[in-house]
């Protein structure tokens, strides 16, 4: 028998403490620690997965064969290769979080139609019953035959069919509702989502089949769960979206197989989740024209510039100090942006409210956006229209200056691609670039006010 005693256990980093604290001692977070079982590590009660024997010998890292056992699974969506970094890896622990509703089981459900073709799926859900599957299956159009259903909870009985079974690819739907008979916490406690994680992370990694595991997320947007988590598994991929807006970005926060800043762009429809090809021009449809406070970012996202339309709106507000509020931008650097404003180039705007959005849900976090803020800004306090063939972007510093960006090559051919005529940014950028290869005109600037002048011309 196990030997157990009682613990708290922090719901964020899964520090165990004996005793409760209002702050928790490992991430400092408050009122977090939750009563808990804790079991002896010499006596522990799990189930261990049966593999073969790993105590190999060392190799060096020049032996190792890589093309046989990194083997990348195309999943027939291009946008989710892409943050996943060209395929789904064998042998790979990935982490899928998002809110209720956003789409996480349609994308996975709709790659098993693809992945059935020539290899074999198991789809294991905690949710809903194989009947609820089947239904959802027959509306996004799966008929595939080599889409295996299994409605458990149990973790251990999970990984024991799948050691028997030898699945391709196994999608568990969803951490949260898996729980380990050993352990007398609830479902979805700390303990039971970092063992099932560590169960499936054993198993995915001695049999060599890639798990997909479908994580919720609480209030604050974050996986619900420890953090150790996302430790453990090789990527970590959020959803985000507005629920009243049809598209859909999928980021990676994390991926050992591939850059961790890529995203991608689907569409929400009835029939599924389709691809955004050209995400640019998805977020540019329907600019309006002949307006102040409207001015075009570049951003880059992994290895892709995407062009996004920033808006500002200036209003004289009635309390004494104005009101700043931002969507889809840092609401500190928007603070910061106005206060250089106001000292640098003598605009007065603490009486006044500063409304600043990101049109398409984008959330734009890349100091270069800076300077198309800035433009928007001086353009609804002027009413000065920043013209809709002009493109900005570039980094602003406490004294007013332009500071370089990187990949700025990438930004201008995508920009030079749908159609812009003008392009203000840092002059330090310019150096090694060849303009004759662009047509449109390209505007190196040092501060501010060069900006300003330029944008008015």
């Amino acid at each position: 028998m196990a030997k157990v005693s009682r613990v708290y256990v922090c719901s964020q980093c899964g520090y165990e403490s004996a005793k409760w604290n209002g702050r928790c001692p490992g991430c400092g977070e408050w009122n977090t620690l939750e009563e808990g079982i804790s079991v002896s590590k010499t006596q522990s009660a799990l189930k261990t997965v049966k593999a073969a024997d790993i105590t190999g010998s060392i190799s060096s890292l020049s032996s190792v064969d890589t093309k046989s056992n990194e083997i990348r699974y195309k999943t027939g969506l291009k946008e989710l290769d892409r943050v996943l970094g060209g395929g789904l890896v064998k042998g790979s622990l990935v982490l899928l979080g998002g809110e209720p509703g956003i789409g996480k089981s349609t994308i996975l459900l709709q790659i098993c139609e693809y992945l059935g073709r020539d290899k074999t799926v198991l789809y294991v859900s905690g949710e809903e019953s194989q009947r609820q599957i089947k239904l959802r299956a027959d509306r996004l159009r799966v008929f595939t035959e080599n889409l295996y259903l299994l409605a458990s909870t149990d973790a251990e009985a999970v990984c024991d069919a799948v050691v028997r079974e030898k699945p391709d690819v196994v999608i568990i739907d969803s951490i949260q509702t898996m729980s380990i008979s050993a352990l007398s916490s609830a479902q979805g406690s700390v303990t039971q989502v970092r063992e099932c994680a560590n169960l499936f992370m054993k198993t995915a990694k001695s049999e060599e089949i890639p798990f997909i595991i479908v994580g919720h997320v609480n209030k604050d947007g974050a996986i619900a769960g420890p953090k150790v988590m996302e430790h453990i598994v090789d990527a970590v991929l959020y959803f985000e979206g507005q629920r009243n807006m049809s598209y859909r970005l999928l980021r990676a926060a994390k991926n050992r197989f591939g850059r961790a800043t890529e995203i991608g762009v689907f569409e929400m429809t009835d029939r599924g989740l389709l691809e955004v090809e050209n995400p640019s021009i998805m977020l540019l449809s329907g600019r309006p024209l002949d307006v102040s406070g409207c001015c075009v970012a570049c951003c880059m996202e992994g290895s892709r510039p995407i062009l996004a339309e920033v808006q500002a709106l200036t209003a004289k507000s009635g309390l004494a100090v104005g009101r700043r509020t931002s969507t889809g931008f840092d609401y500190n650097r928007l603070a910061i942006i106005i206060a250089v404003l106001e000292k640098r180039i003598g605009l007065r705007l603490t009486s006044s409210d500063v409304y600043v959005s990101v049109v398409g849900g984008l959330r734009l976090d890349e100091p270069a956006a800076d300077l198309s803020i800035a433009l928007a800004i001086y353009s609804s306090v002027t009413d000065k229209i920043v013209s809709d063939k002009l493109l900005a972007f570039g980094e602003i510093g406490l004294g007013g200056e332009i500071r370089n960006v990187s990949y700025i090559s990438q930004r201008l051919e995508e920009a030079q691609r749908l159609g812009f005529e003008k392009c203000i940014v840092p002059k330090a950028a310019l150096k090694g670039v060849d303009k004759t290869r662009f047509s449109m005109k390209i505007v190196g600037i040092t501060n501010l006010r060069q900006a300003f002048s330029e944008m008015s011309e």
